[in-house]
C-alpha cells in the first residue's frame, strides 16, 4: 500500500487517481500512526516552502515522516514543493529550514534568457541519467508538466537524478537512497508521468 500525506497542500485527487490507474492500493494519511500502515510514501505539495513546513509540523507529521524514511526506510516520492521541503533550506518568503534529507537550498528561478518567465509553467524537456531506475523505460528527453518559480541546487551533483534546460541547467528530479522528487508533475504529465509513478511503485532502493 502506498500513502499520499495529507497535510493540505497537496495535488491529492490527481495523485490518487494516478496511482488507481496503476493499480496500486491508496491510502491518504492524514495522522502520524497512519504511516506506519503503508510501505511507501508520496509527499505532494502545492504552495511555498515556509507554509509547507509548517503544515508538517503543526500536524505532528515531520517526526514521523523522518522515522519512516529514514528509520525504517521507507522509499518516499516527494512531488513539486514536496520534493523542495527536502532540501536543507529554502528562500521562500525568508530563509527556513527544511527537512535536510538532501544537501541543497531552494533558490528563486533566474533564467539567464529574459524571455522565459517565471514562474515555470507547461512542458518541457527532461535529461535523465542512464543509470536511474526511475526514469526506466522511457525515451530520450521526455515532457513533463512543471508549474514553479523556486528550483533545487544540489550541492552533490550525484543526488540529481534528471535536469532541465530553463536558461541554465535546472535539477528537476533528485534521488538518494530511498528518497526520491521530481519538480515536474508527474499526476499530470500523462504516459510518461505514469511511468515514472509506476517505476516508484516498483523500486526497492
Amino acid at each position: 500500500m502506498v500513502g499520499v500525506l495529507d497535510y493540505g497542500m497537496g495535488n491529492l485527487h490527481s495523485v490518487c487517481n494516478a496511482l488507481e490507474t496503476l493499480g496500486a492500493d491508496v491510502k491518504l494519511c492524514r495522522r502520524p500512526e497512519e504511516l506506519r500502515e503503508v510501505e511507501r510514501l508520496i509527499m505532494p505539495g502545492v504552495g511555498t516552502f515556509d507554509r509547507c513546513m509548517a503544515n508538517l509540523s503543526q500536524d505532528g507529521l515531520i517526526e514521523a515522516v523522518r522515522e519512516s524514511v529514514l528509520s525504517e526506510g521507507k522509499p518516499i516520492f516527494g512531488i513539486c514543493l514536496g520534493m523542495q521541503v527536502m532540501a536543507k533550506r529554502g528562500f521562500e518568503n525568508g530563509d527556513h529550514d527544511g527537512l535536510g534529507w538532501i544537501d541543497a537550498e531552494v533558490v528563486r528561478l533566474q533564467p539567464k534568457d529574459s524571455t522565459l518567465r517565471v514562474p515555470h509553467v507547461g512542458w518541457d524537456n527532461i535529461e535523465w541519467r542512464d543509470d536511474s531506475a526511475m526514469f526506466k523505460g522511457l525515451p530520450p528527453g521526455p515532457e513533463f508538466y512543471f508549474v514553479h518559480s523556486y528550483h533545487l541546487q544540489c550541492t552533490n551533483s550525484s543526488e540529481s537524478d534528471a535536469t532541465c534546460d530553463y536558461g541554465g541547467r535546472v535539477t528537476v528530479a533528485i534521488r538518494k537512497g530511498n528518497i526520491f522528487g521530481t519538480q515536474f508533475h508527474p499526476e499530470k504529465s500523462q504516459d510518461y508521468g505514469l511511468g515514472v509513478l509506476s517505476n516508484f511503485l516498483k523500486w526497492r532502493p
